[in-house]
């Protein structure tokens, strides 16, 4: 007996399930994180401390080639609470926001599954390696972020001072506003490549464009590692404008492999 053609109505139905099922995991996971609020919050403010890895690293790899980087590990920065709400505001906020990124797998699960039936076995392949793909590269953006970019932006940041008589005064919520802000911004253009697939896929976009405009998007993309991290160190700019360089590069590949 053949399955009767869902309806419209029936659509609705099983995507009014989709999202109640993805709102119950995110309510799951946003209780489990703020009940970790320990080590919740000594992971989001590990890049505050000059104990940070990154710091160490930089220290280790500059005392190999007899440099003294004592400078640039050795800063204090302290954070304060200025309302009366702030903390626990923040801590509900940086909670959800966690709870978001982990379920993000079980999310496009349940969203693939919705849209899987309407598509041919090639599609499916196709779209099983997308959402893929585009999850990881958006966790490989966090990552550079939480290791590497928003400890060197907060550092520079958190000890810049146009006078000395001027002492900063750093807030819990400026300091978690920068690391969302960052964080989302490196984990949408780690997807630079799953763009480049579906604007070449569309035929808008080729590999010999993006060859022909290199210099260009060189340009570009050293603008958008200056304003992302506003630091005046050459080493900062060459950290973050490498990686989305070569995300560039690798969707040369992708677009050429699709035409």
């Amino acid at each position: 007996m053949e399955d009767k053609p869902m309806t419209f109505w029936d659509h609705l139905d099983a995507l009014r399930d989709v999202i109640l099922r993805i709102l119950a995991v995110a309510v799951v996971g946003f209780i489990i994180a703020f009940c970790f609020k320990e080590p919740l919050f000594r992971l989001i403010l590990a890049p505050a401390s000059s104990d940070f890895i990154l710091y160490r690293w930089i220290a280790s790899v500059a005392g190999v080639f007899g440099v003294d980087a004592t400078a640039l590990q050795d800063f204090n920065v302290e954070l304060f609470s200025t309302t009366l709400t702030a903390q626990f505001m923040i801590h509900m906020k940086m909670a959800f926001y966690v709870s978001l990124v982990v379920i993000m797998p079980y999310t496009l699960y349940l969203l693939f599954g919705f849209v899987a039936p309407a598509l041919h076995q090639n599609e499916r392949r196709s779209t099983t390696r997308v959402v893929v793909w585009s999850y990881v590269l958006f966790m490989a953006g966090i990552v550079l972020d939480y290791l590497i970019i928003f400890p060197l932006a907060f550092r520079f940041l958190g000890t810049y001072q146009v006078s000395e008589s001027i002492p900063n005064v750093i807030t819990l919520e400026s300091y978690t506003d920068l690391l969302i802000t960052l964080t989302l911004l490196m984990g949408i253009l780690f997807e630079l490549p799953i763009l480049a697939w579906f604007l070449g896929k569309l035929g808008i976009i080729d590999a010999a464009f993006m060859k022909k405009y290199r210099r260009h998007a060189i340009v570009i993309i050293l603008i958008i590692a200056a304003v992302i991290t506003p630091t005046t160190d050459v080493f900062t700019l060459t950290i973050v404008t490498l990686p989305i360089y070569l995300l560039y590069e690798i969707s040369i590949g992708i677009v050429r492999k699709k035409r």
